[in-house]
C-alpha cells in the first residue's frame, strides 16, 4: 500500500481530538530525556529532516502546517531581503511556559529553516528567542544569497 502524502494523512486525521498533555509528554519529558544533554541541537537537525519529508511551498502552508501540527500559532513579524522574523503563540505555548524551566523550541527553529531553505534556494538558519514573559516564542531566520545550495 502506498504511503498517504502529508496532505491526505491530515484529512485521514483531522476528526481526532488530541489532549495537549501527550504533546507533553513526548516534548517536554520523554525526548530531552532519550536525547540527554545534546537534545537541543538533535531536536533542530530532526526539525530539518521533517522539513525535507514534508515540503511546503509557501509560506502560507507553513504557517497552516504549525496550526495542523498544534505546534501553535506562527506569524511572519517582520521580512527583510536575508532574514525573516516569526513568532509562535497559543494557549500550548502559554501552557509550557508556565509548567517547564528549560523548554526547547528548536524542533519549531529547524523546521522553519529547511522549509525556508527550501523555497529560497539558499542555506538557511533559524535561532530561537523564548520570552517567557509574553509566552511567545520568536524565531529569527537568516540567509545569504551567495550560499546557494
Amino acid at each position: 500500500m502506498k504511503e498517504l502524502s502529508y496532505h491526505d494523512q491530515l484529512k485521514e486525521l483531522e476528526e481526532i481530538t488530541l489532549h495537549p498533555f501527550s504533546v507533553l509528554l513526548l516534548r517536554d519529558y520523554l525526548l530531552p530525556d532519550l536525547l540527554g544533554k545534546e537534545h537541543h541541537s538533535i531536536l533542530y537537525w530532526a526539525g530539518k529532516q521533517l522539513a525535507r519529508k514534508i515540503q511546503l511551498s509557501t509560506l502560507e502552508e507553513l504557517i497552516s502546517f504549525f496550526s495542523s501540527a498544534g505546534w501553535g500559532d506562527l506569524h511572519i513579524i517582520r521580512q527583510k531581503k536575508n532574514e525573516m522574523e516569526f513568532e509562535l503563540t497559543g494557549q500550548l505555548i502559554e501552557k509550557r511556559m508556565k509548567l517547564f524551566k528549560d523548554l526547547s523550541f528548536q524542533l519549531e527553529a529547524g523546521f522553519i529553516a529547511q522549509q525556508i531553505e527550501c523555497m529560497n534556494g539558499v542555506v538557511t538558519e533559524a535561532y530561537e528567542q523564548i520570552n517567557k514573559r509574553l509566552n511567545k516564542v520568536i524565531f529569527i531566520v537568516k540567509w545569504d544569497e551567495k550560499d546557494k545550495i
